[in-house]
């Protein structure tokens, strides 16, 4: 986005940041806050970016990246809802997989990474340690 010029689209609200609803050349899509630094245009704030490909990301900006509480939607269903740092999941989150299946727990430049907890397609609650790919030592919840 650093290669934005102010334009009609761009509008300036008092003293806060810039409201803009921006096209890229490769049609992704911004709405929402952005700030001037040295001269350069950069998502910042709080806004909406549509990828051409159909994947949304609603939330929290800066320095042009995906960095505070936000949620990223794909096209084939897979949802993260939490923390973003410099692009990544980072932080606390809730990631849905396609099938329907979730991850809650915390996560460490886009890998699962911690004490979190896995639901099953078929409800069933698994909790442990989860590192990447790894998760050793899984408990399965029981509802008594």
């Amino acid at each position: 986005m650093s290669d934005i010029q102010e334009s009609e689209d761009v509008k300036t609200q008092g003293e806060g940041p810039i409201k803009v609803s921006y096209i890229f050349p490769n049609g992704d899509k911004y709405e929402g806050e952005c700030s001037r630094c040295a001269g350069v245009m950069m998502r910042s704030g709080t806004g909406t970016h549509t990828s051409a490909g159909g994947i949304i990301y609603t939330g929290e900006w800066l320095e042009d990246k995906m960095h505070g509480r936000g949620t990223l939607n794909h096209p084939s269903g897979a949802l993260y809802e939490g923390e973003f740092k410099d692009n990544m999941y980072h932080g606390t989150g809730r990631y849905t997989f396609p099938d329907g299946s979730t991850y809650k727990g915390p996560f460490n430049k886009n890998r699962l990474e911690g004490d979190g907890a896995f639901t099953d397609t078929q409800g069933l609650v698994w909790t442990g340690e989860f590192h990447g790919k790894a998760a050793l030592g899984l408990k399965m919840l029981h509802n008594i």
